[in-house]
C-alpha cells in the first residue's frame, strides 16, 4: 500500500539548459525536512494557527506515525505557570488525529459530521517543559474497531503515544462515528449553528481566579448558586473554543468546563491547587450539548490513584447526562 504523507527531498540542483540559447538556467533547489501544518480542513479548523498536526506517514493498515508541533504560548492553552504546556492542548492534538486519519486515509469527504465518543490522556509532566524551541511531538497510532457501513468508514478507536525527544510525554485515545451531511441532517432536525440567527444567551462569567483563568472571556462557567454547581457558560464568539461555525457545544469546550470546574473545587478546599496540573482526562460524551439550552456542570472528589487528586464532572442538559469525565491532577501536598 502506498504511503500518504508529506514528503521533502534532499536539495538538488535541478540547473536545465534553456532550450535554444545554450545558457544554464539558475539551479532550483528542493529542501528537506521542512515544516508545514497538515490541512486546517483535515483536523476541522477554521484558523491555520489551530493546527498542531505537522505530518502523517501510514506504517501499515491500522498503524500511522503523525507528527505535531505545540507552539511556546498561546493565547487560550497558555503555559501552566509559563513553564508547562497546556495538558489540554495535548488532548486537542489526540483530538486532531481523529479527524486527520479519517480524511487523508479512510478517504471521508469533507463536510461529513463526527461524533466524539469518548477521549482520554495520561500525562507525564516532567516532559511537558516548554524549551527554547516549539516542542516537537511523534505520535504513534493504533487504530482498532474501525467500522464500515456499506463500504463507507464510519468510525473507529485510536490510541496514540506521543513522544518527544524520545521520551513519552502522554498516552492517549479517542473513538468517534462520522455520518453523511444528509444523515445528520436527519439526526439533528432544524437545529441551527452558532453565526446563525440569535446567538444562545450569554450568562454572565464567574470570578476567572476561582476557576484558574486570567480573563473573563476565557471562562466557560456561569454562578448557579449552589456549591460545586455552575451553569455552562456559552460564549459562541470565543475565537479558539468556536474555532468555527457548530450547531452544538464542542467537546473541547466541554473538557475546559471540566477543567474550570475541578479548579473550583479544589481550589475552594485548598488553595495551592493552583494552577492545576492535570495529570489524566478520562471523558465520555453521551450525547449533543446543545446551544441553546441550560446546561449544569457538577462536580465532586472521586478516589484517585497514588500521589494525585480527582474530580468527577458531569453536565446535564434537558434532564438528560450529556458527558462525564475525571480529571485527575497531582496532589498539591505530595
Amino acid at each position: 500500500m502506498s504511503t500518504s504523507t508529506f514528503r521533502f527531498h534532499s536539495p538538488a540542483d535541478l540547473s536545465t539548459a534553456i532550450e535554444g540559447t545554450g545558457a544554464i538556467a539558475p539551479p532550483m533547489f528542493r529542501y528537506p525536512d521542512l515544516t508545514t501544518t497538515v490541512p486546517q480542513e483535515f483536523v476541522h479548523r477554521a484558523a491555520v494557527a489551530e493546527v498542531l498536526l505537522t505530518g502523517w506517514e501510514r506504517l501499515d493498515d491500522t498503524t500511522f506515525r503523525i507528527k505535531a508541533q505545540l507552539p511556546r504560548s498561546h493565547s487560550f492553552y497558555a503555559p501552566l505557570s509559563g513553564a508547562r504546556y497546556d495538558p489540554l492542548m495535548v488532548t486537542e492534538t489526540i483530538r486532531q488525529v481523529g479527524s486527520l486519519l479519517a480524511h487523508a486515509e479512510f478517504t471521508v469527504p469533507l463536510g461529513h459530521q463526527f461524533m466524539m465518543k469518548d477521549l482520554t490522556v495520561s500525562m507525564r509532566p516532567g516532559q511537558l517543559l516548554v524549551g527554547d524551541t516549539p516542542a516537537a511531538l511523534d505520535l504513534h497510532v493504533t487504530c482498532s474497531e474501525t467500522k464500515w457501513r456499506r463500504q463507507a468508514f464510519a468510525g473507529t478507536r485510536y490510541d496514540a503515544v506521543i513522544r518527544r525527544d524520545g521520551e513519552i510525554v502522554a498516552t492517549g485515545g479517542a473513538m468517534y462515528t462520522c455520518v453523511a451531511p444528509e444523515v445528520y441532517r436527519r439526526l439533528r432536525g432544524d437545529r441551527r449553528r452558532s453565526g446563525e440567527g440569535a446567538a444562545p444567551q450569554l450568562t454572565a462569567p464567574v470570578s476567572p481566579q476561582s476557576v484558574g483563568r486570567m480573563s473573563p472571556m476565557d471562562v466557560v462557567l456561569s454562578p448557579a448558586n449552589e456549591a460545586d454547581r455552575w451553569r455552562l457558560r456559552v460564549d459562541t464568539r470565543h475565537p479558539i473554543l468556536f474555532d468555527h461555525p457548530v450547531d452544538h457545544v464542542p467537546g473541547m469546550v466541554l473538557l475546559e468546563a471540566a477543567r474550570q470546574a475541578a479548579t473550583a473545587l479544589l481550589l475552594r478546599s485548598d488553595p495551592q491547587h493552583s494552577p492545576l496540573l492535570p495529570l489524566r482526562v478520562e471523558s465520555e460524551f453521551l450525547r449533543y450539548t446543545e446551544l441553546d439550552a441550560p446546561c449544569t456542570i457538577e462536580a465532586c472528589r472521586v478516589p484517585g490513584g497514588p500521589q494525585e487528586v480527582a474530580v468527577l464532572v458531569t453536565g446535564t442538559q434537558n434532564g438528560e447526562q450529556v458527558f462525564s469525565c475525571v480529571i485527575a491532577a497531582a496532589d498539591a501536598h505530595l
